[in-house]
């Protein structure tokens, strides 16, 4: 048995070498990139649909494969997508999110790079060291989710967006009413056997009348520690997070052009005993801690889209996001502690002077961050002489409290923005302009500072399409990641927003009757560039002869690039391929030093082939691959080829109807491995079994 599994991950392996090379030759003939916006052209019927009328890095996770995916966290539900990458996927405590190499470090949940939000809340915390992830919420409260990676494309969403943007719509009642008057009630029961877990979700969808809908969803998830596939057991990655939605909506009008939403979304993370570093998964340094994280969204929407006038479509969002973490140090669970003195062990020596007592201030801090945010935007549709424009304008208000703590100081950031984005059409051509205007005042809680700062940003595409359904695109965007407050306790910070440009050219096509009758083939490929300049939030340690005999030097620069390549093909018969690599390149330069990007991810592929059986039967294979990179503390690791089967059955008539039944295999061969930027061993074999119907 052990031969024949061998005998699999060599030849896995060596597919994966030669898809890749053939890949990057093919990446390296196609020129020219992107930027429109959120468009929708969309061909093919594999797992995923390309976007391929847009000029946007965008990637668009429908519901269908959310529930395929059976993802526990959203980390793992969107590390498929060309450019994003974890670091450690399997909690939501240390699932954090890194696209294009930036978000989640090794020692912080987030660097301000890439941003998060859930239903137009922008949610999230600042940096909070080792505590993992600020996005503690689970996949079934969702319906879609798009990633959109680098700059272009975030003008409408906020500033310093230089990894991406991820954004996640929660689910709808007449998502199961089908808009008509009625009550539907859907279970989902999940369970998994590495880590013995299980999960269950219920939804409660109600529509008394025509322009009157509500939502009620209850879930919770259950997770022991998982083995990893040399069959070790991995300490501290269970987790137990029980969430919530409340959504309601009601339509008015003549028309129903008025519509207002009203939503509350909740998810709980309650441990005990616990590592305060949340990316690790032993501590002896930081001790252990009780820890209890309540991640809470809050929004009411109006929306105003008047028939007959394409000059208005408003859409006003007040939105209320609370990420709120309390903490209680576990006496004498770190090394370091010993009846409150520290012990002679010269690394315990905390500030460079021996002797220093041990202080569990930081692990004890709680820390609180609420972000209430009014967004008012408008799009119109209109044209000027041979010119149409699909013009989008908006107004954004926002106030950040951030809770005093050790190490982590508190104050208030207001923040004032608009911004225009205008998608404008000359027969093939399309051109998109954008520009966001922000500013920024920070205070700190105990008046003894403040700070202004503001920005100008902006970007531009260019995309021509051509009859046979190719298309070229290319764009340009520079964006500031204004300071934060937690840049309040150093002073060389505060007064300076990091800047970055991005290049990207690229290439689509998207047909059909391509190699034969009824077929459909969409590819897209992006090559990007980008800067990183006036550093902050990236330092190294120089060494000092005196106490406390080190220091933090910041970065000055990082130079990304890299090619991502999305692809679907499918046949009249059910046949689909489905396929998505990212290689990345990265540098860090220091003094005239030049040094591999600490954040860089290993060159990777995934292969997803699959039969359909009409609305019946789903076979899928999927192939995860990807190169030697390094991980979290900066070691080497091994390339890998993990394979997943995946299963779903839908009975259309008989006493199952309704019946939905998906069963799953992750790493099938059991493959030990650690993938780029991990700082625990990968989950090893794991069976999932999930079952839902709608009554």
């Amino acid at each position: 048995m052990g031969t024949y599994q061998k005998g699999w991950r060599l030849l896995s392996t060596v597919s994966v070498l030669g898809l890749m090379a053939s890949a990057g030759s093919l990446a390296a003939q196609d020129v020219i990139e992107d930027e429109d916006f959120l468009g929708t052209v969309e061909l093919g019927a594999g797992k995923r649909e390309v976007q391929t009328g847009t000029a946007v890095p965008l990637t668009v996770i429908n519901q269908e494969e959310i529930d395929d995916r059976q993802a526990g966290t959203i980390g793992e539900l969107i590390d498929s997508v060309p450019g994003v990458n974890l670091v450690n996927g399997n909690t939501p405590r240390g699932a954090g999110i890194n696209i294009r190499g930036f978000g989640a470090t090794s020692s912080f949940g987030t660097d301000q790079k890439v941003q998060v939000i859930i239903d137009g809340a922008t949610t999230g915390s600042e940096e909070l060291y080792r505590i993992g992830t600020q996005l503690f919420t689970d996949p079934e409260l969702y319906k879609e989710v798009s990633v959109i990676r680098g700059t272009v494309g975030s003008f409408e969403y906020g500033s310093g967006i230089i990894g991406g943007l991820v954004k996640l719509d929660t689910k709808d009642a007449s998502d199961f009413t089908g808009g008509e008057i009625g009550m539907r009630f859907r279970q989902t029961l999940q369970a998994t056997s590495n880590g013995e877990g299980f999960a269950t979700s219920s939804i409660l969808a109600w529509q008394p009348t025509e322009n009157f809908e509500l939502l009620l969803n209850y879930t919770l998830r259950d997770t022991a520690e998982y083995d990893d596939g040399d069959g070790n057991f991995t300490a501290n990655t269970q987790s137990r997070t029980p969430s919530y939605l409340i959504k309601g909506k009601y339509t008015f009008g003549d028309a129903g052009e008025h519509s207002i939403t009203a939503s509350l979304n909740d998810s709980v993370n309650d441990e005990k005993d616990v590592p305060y570093d949340g990316f690790g998964t032993t501590d002896t340094s930081f001790g252990n801690v009780d820890r209890r994280i309540d991640n809470r969204v809050a929004g009411i929407r109006y929306q105003w889209n008047p028939a007959g006038n394409d000059l208005v479509n408003l859409d006003v969002n007040l939105t209320y996001s609370d990420q709120k973490i309390d903490q209680s140090y576990i006496a004498g669970s770190a090394f370091c502690d010993d009846g409150g003195v520290v012990s002679a062990d010269p690394a315990c020596v905390r500030s460079g002077t021996a002797g220093d007592p041990f202080s569990s201030a930081t692990q004890d801090a709680d820390h609180r961050y609420e972000t209430t945010k009014l967004t008012v935007k408008n799009g119109s549709y209109f044209t000027t002489g041979a010119l149409t424009h699909d013009l989008r304008t908006g107004v954004e208000v926002s106030r950040r409290e951030r809770l005093d703590a050790s190490a982590a100081p508190g104050g208030t950031a207001k923040r004032y923005a608009i911004f225009a984005v205008d998608e404008i059409s000359i027969g093939r051509w399309t051109a998109t302009p954008a520009l966001r205007y922000e500013s920024q005042e920070i205070e700190a809680h105990d008046g003894s500072q403040n700070h202004d700062a503001s920005a100008l940003m902006g970007g531009l595409s260019l995309r021509y399409e051509f009859d046979s359904g190719f298309a070229l695109f290319g764009s340009a965007a520079y964006t500031e990641n204004l300071p934060v407050i937690d840049d309040l306790d150093n002073a060389a910070r505060i007064g300076v927003s990091e800047r970055s440009d991005t290049y990207e050219i690229g290439a689509s096509y998207a047909a059909a009757d391509v190699f034969t009758a009824n077929d459909s083939l969409a590819v897209k490929v992006n090559y990007y560039q980008s800067r990183l300049r006036d550093i902050t939030s990236y330092v190294d340690t120089v060494t000092l002869s005196t106490p406390p005999f080190f220091a933090f030097v910041p970065l000055d620069k990082v130079d990304t690039s890299g090619i991502e390549i999305e692809a679907s093909y499918a046949l009249d018969s059910g046949f689909y391929a489905d396929l998505n690599a990212n290689l990345p390149e990265g540098e860090e330069f220091l003094n005239g030093t030049v040094s591999r990007w600490r954040n860089l991810a290993a060159d990777d592929l995934r292969l997803t082939l699959g039969k359909r059986f009409g609305e019946t039967l789903d076979l899928s294979w999927e192939l995860v691959a990807a190169k030697s990179g390094f991980d979290a503390a900066g070691d080497a690791v091994a390339g890998y080829g993990v394979h997943n089967l995946r299963a779903t059955y839908k009975p259309q008539s008989g006493v199952l109807e309704g019946t939905e039944v998906r069963f799953g295999i992750e790493n099938a061969f059991d493959r030990d491995y650690r993938p780029s930027l991990y700082s625990r061993d990968a989950a090893g074999r794991n069976f999932k079994l999930t079952l839902a119907k709608t009554f």
